[in-house]
């Protein structure tokens, strides 16, 4: 049996209101750090937009027809002015836009998920809170909670049972600070990230999930 992980609860205010304590073994039975790396870069693959492009001697605007005749001239020979060797020519290998996102098996990216989460308990990188519910959006209000229980904002990933437009809206403006539902957790937010601050709510559907 894995050793139990007992985690002090806190409230909204920053105070200890109680302890959360499970096994380990409910998120993950181990890391497999191989598959940590490949699905990171699955997610890092999928944000390149792969725009970049230049225009081939087809593409560049110009008349096709030889700027002047073979030989008898004196100058070297040349064809028209699309060529990549003249100026405003079209580049030889032109760089086309491409797709370089893919996706790994589901099975792989919900397990890797589960490594993650793992790793940042075993890191000692979570904190659990009570509860969390702002009666309207307030920016100041997420920024009091982070000094409250001494998380740095641009480090952190907020953790919810659910979707709140109040917390959502409380958050999107302060730089860097992630805030997710428990079912839209993944490995690349929370290895991206210092640090989980966690709801009960949210850790008691991650553990279902398993």
């Amino acid at each position: 049996m894995s050793d139990m992980i007992l985690l002090p609860v806190y409230s909204q205010k920053g105070e200890e209101v109680g302890s959360y304590e499970f096994d380990p073994a409910e998120i993950s039975s181990g890391i497999n750090k191989q598959l940590l790396h490949d699905v990171v870069v699955m997610y890092e693959a999928n944000k390149r937009v792969g725009t970049a492009a230049t225009k081939s001697r087809g593409m560049v605007q110009g008349s096709t027809k030889k700027m002047y005749r073979q030989k008898g001239t004196g100058n070297a020979r040349a064809g028209s002015r699309r060529s990549p060797i003249r100026k405003g020519g079209g580049h030889t290998f032109a760089k086309v836009t491409k797709d370089w996102s893919y996706r790994l098996p589901k099975k792989a990216i919900r397990l890797a998920t589960r490594m993650a989460l793992l790793s940042k308990f075993q890191d000692g990188q979570v904190k659990v809170i009570d509860s969390l519910e702002f009666e309207v959006p307030k920016t100041k209000e997420v920024i009091s909670l982070m000094s409250v229980l001494g998380l740095d904002a641009k480090k952190t990933l907020l953790a919810i049972e659910s979707y709140d437009t109040n917390i959502w809206k409380s958050s999107r403006n302060i730089a860097g600070f992630r805030v997710t539902p428990a079912s839209g957790l993944n490995a690349y937010d929370l290895l991206h990230q210092r640090m989980l601050l966690v709801t009960r709510g949210a850790l008691d559907a991650l553990r279902k999930q398993g």
